[in-house]
């Protein structure tokens, strides 16, 4: 029998979920079982847990549906366990350090408890200093093993679940559970704080909890809000059957309704139904007072005096008055620069939405390209009655194909197209200004799968975060975001961490990808001759990615001239730099071809027999092509200390891993990019990141955001083992 059973509910946190596992897996003390919970069909988080299970003995994976809810996981996840002591972790929060050492010792120093108090912090999820909450209760518990009546504050209504170990013997034979619903723990911890006998509090933090950046899922909005009632309930109600000391009923019931008053008084969390949510607290705390009671002084005191009256009329006056404070803190964000602009862009914002109107975006208006322009052109076909609009820079408006309508940034006519737009859809972001109305629909699509640190992950790299500007401001346009395109699970991972929000991720593929898999023979040739590729050459696409450490491209140190001599007669180099250098002169000269500016990248790669690059995204989406992929990266440790990357590149590349110059000539002049490790390299790395780009993808995102589809009616992901990727230009296969 392990000492501790640590159970872990993992649903919706696939992004932090590593970061919990791991904080067990690394425990020092080693005698534990781990149980991840979660649900069979959550892709992202089996990924997670099947990786350490595999690798860790101590890992017992319990499957519970989202249904079960937490109760249900944390539930399966007891049935599950076989450990002395049982410690539920969330699958966003993490161990600290030495904690099952110090449970331990606590544990031989008391002989063994019913119940051990610890304590946590609550870590802010930005900037600001870690919370202890428990502390002040655990300060004037007795320092020995105690009865629960020398501490009567003890009542668990205070300390969340992951803030406790509980004996699992005691458990079973007092037949304790979390009940559905929401707020379980009030409805846990309230009867096991009765039900014990022996307890004791450890004076150290064992759990660290992120507090989320959108709050306490507790804290929305919503009919949940009941549940606090019926948990409040049960733990009166149980406390009242056991005969709890007058001292600590009294605590729970203060505990309880301390909660309860601080719903009753918000004025945003109940929307609906708050004249019999009111009247149903009231009735419940003069069922349940005890006698002898005493009210709080202040301001609490008389809420609870109008709770007990049942004064409904009382607390309305009190939730207008919160609702008063909460509205004068609420701005408009800052518009428009130019007067004349802010004053049209707010009048129309005064007019309703237009429900045909879609306004799209990419690259800060760079022009027609990526995942924007591939939905738009799939919206003229599966939804003509919509209206789109493309939002471009200055001087751009002529490289948008004919018969797309387009808008110039900065102009009135895109701050009244920005205002009335029910749809608004964008690789990057809209700009500061731009005002999320109610009903309105924002679509975020991502320009990549991310390698590199993203969002607020860059904060810790200085030069990034130097350059990234307001990390505040950043998430308020992240709070525009109603969905989240992603093309992979370890971009759904990966988002969920950059980019904290309310948002739905999308896991549909990109749509720019589409093509990847539709395009034909000809296709190909067309895009080679559109180019400039000579017949019978093998095209290179050499497309590195930006250094945040320099200020212009110089095409990562690399003699393409050189290259081309060295690689064989044959090979002719495509070199597409970074979009943030498309607007300097061609660099094209013999054997190298300069495609920096050419609108489509994905018209480029389809030219390509091969892609050469560095850590730049393009390398996932090339990898739908099923070609060969060959990493040149001479500064792989300067990146990734610099930069920040999310996973290892050289210990899991797309094909061969070239460090200097002639290393890469070699791989190309010996064929090692057409051999059989070269294909096993790539194989897997379409397995892990072309999962959902099936060539389908602007079409799932047309009819689930544009036409309002459910889910369940969107097509589903075609099996990467049934795609045919569009064919590779006929070239010399060399042995």
């Amino acid at each position: 029998m392990p000492r501790f059973s640590i159970i872990v509910p993992s649903h919706g946190v696939a992004g932090r979920l590593p970061l919990a596992l791991d904080s067990v897996l690394a425990q020092s003390f080693g005698d534990f079982e781990l149980i991840p919970v979660h649900d069979a069909a959550d892709a992202a988080a089996a990924d997670v847990v099947a990786a350490r299970a595999a690798h860790d003995p101590r890992v017992r994976p319990v499957h519970a549906p989202p249904s079960a809810g937490l109760a249900g996981a944390r539930n399966a996840g007891t049935r599950a366990a076989t450990g002395a002591y049982l410690l539920f972790l969330d699958g966003d929060d993490t161990l600290a350090p030495g904690a099952l050492t110090a449970l331990d010792a606590r544990l031989a120093d008391t002989g063994g408890v019913d119940v051990l108090y610890a304590e946590h912090e609550r870590v802010p999820w930005w900037e600001g200093e870690p919370a202890n909450p428990a502390a002040p209760l655990l300060a004037k518990a007795p320092r020995d093993a105690f009865s629960p009546d020398r501490a009567p504050w003890l009542t668990g209504v205070q300390l969340p679940a992951w803030s406790a170990l509980y004996r699992r013997a005691f458990l079973a034979d007092r037949r304790l559970s979390f009940p559905e619903g929401h707020f379980t723990d009030v409805g846990f911890g309230a009867p096991a704080a009765a039900e014990a006998t022996r307890v004791a509090v450890l004076r150290a933090v064992i759990v660290r909890h992120l507090v989320r950046r959108q709050g306490s899922r507790l804290s929305l909005p919503g009919p949940h809000h009941a549940d606090l009632l019926d948990q409040a309930e049960r733990a009166l109600a149980h406390a009242a059957e056991r005969g709890l000391a007058a001292e600590r009923r009294a605590a729970l019931f203060e505990q309880l309704f301390a909660a309860i008053l601080k719903t009753a008084v918000h004025p945003r969390r109940l929307t609906d139904g708050r004249r019999d949510w009111f009247r149903r607290a009231s009735r419940l705390y003069r069922r349940h007072r005890p006698a002898g009671f005493r009210v709080p002084g202040g301001r609490l005191g008389v809420q609870h005096r109008l709770l007990a009256s049942g004064s409904y009329s009382g607390f309305r006056a009190l939730r207008a008055a919160n609702r008063a404070a909460a509205g004068a803190l609420t701005r408009l964000p800052r518009p428009p620069r130019g007067l004349g602009t802010r004053l049209r862009y707010r009048r129309a914002l005064r007019r309703p939405l237009d429900p045909n109107l879609v306004a799209y975006c990419a690259y800060w208006g760079r022009g027609y390209a990526c995942n924007p322009a591939a939905i738009h052109a799939k919206a003229r076909e599966l939804a003509p009655h919509l209206r789109g609009v493309f939002l471009v820079e200055p001087g751009r408006a002529h490289t948008v194909p004919a018969g797309v309508e387009t808008a110039v940034l900065g102009t009135r006519r895109a701050w009244e197209v920005l205002a009335r737009a029910t749809y608004l859809v964008n690789n990057a972001n809209f700009a500061e200004g731009v005002v999320k109305r109610p009903g309105s629909v924002h679509l975020q699509t991502q320009h990549g799968t991310p390698l590199k640190t993203m969002g607020v992950d860059q904060s810790t790299y200085p030069v990034v975060a130097a350059a990234t500007g307001s990390f505040g401001k950043l998430l308020g346009r992240v709070d525009r975001w109603d969905f989240n395109l992603s093309a992979n699970r370890h971009s759904t991972q990966m988002w969920e961490r950059a980019f904290p929000g309310s948002y739905e991720q999308l896991e549909y593929g990109y749509p720019r990808n589409d093509v990847y898999l539709t395009a034909t023979a000809d296709d190909v040739a067309r895009a080679r001759r559109a180019l400039g590729v000579p017949d019978g050459r093998t095209a290179v696409l050499y497309a590195p990615t930006h250094r945040d450490w320099e200020t212009g491209f110089g095409a990562g140190g690399l003699d393409l001239e050189a290259f081309c001599a060295a690689a064989g007669e044959d090979v002719v180099v495509l070199l597409r730099a970074h979009y943030f250098y498309d607007r300097g002169g061609a660099r094209s000269t013999g054997r190298v071809i300069d495609v920096t500016a050419h609108p489509s990248a994905e018209e480029v790669c389809l030219a390509a027999d091969a892609l050469v690059t560095d850590y730049s995204s393009i390398m996932f989406d090339y990898a739908n092509l099923d070609r060969p992929i060959v990493v040149y990266a001479d500064d792989w440790e300067v990146y990734r200390e610099t930069r920040g990357v999310y996973f290892d590149l050289p210990a899991a590349p797309p094909g061969p891993f070239a460090r200097t110059p002639e290393e890469l000539a070699r791989v190309f002049r010996d064929g090692e990019h057409l051999g059989a490790e070269s294909a096993a390299l790539r194989a897997a790395f379409r397995e892990r990141f072309c999962e959902f780009d099936d060539g389908r993808a602007a079409e799932r995102v047309v009819r689930r955001v544009l036409l309002g589809e459910p889910p369940e009616a969107i097509p589903p992901v075609v099996p990467l083992a049934e795609r045919v990727p569009a064919p590779a230009a006929a070239t010399p296969v060399r042995s």
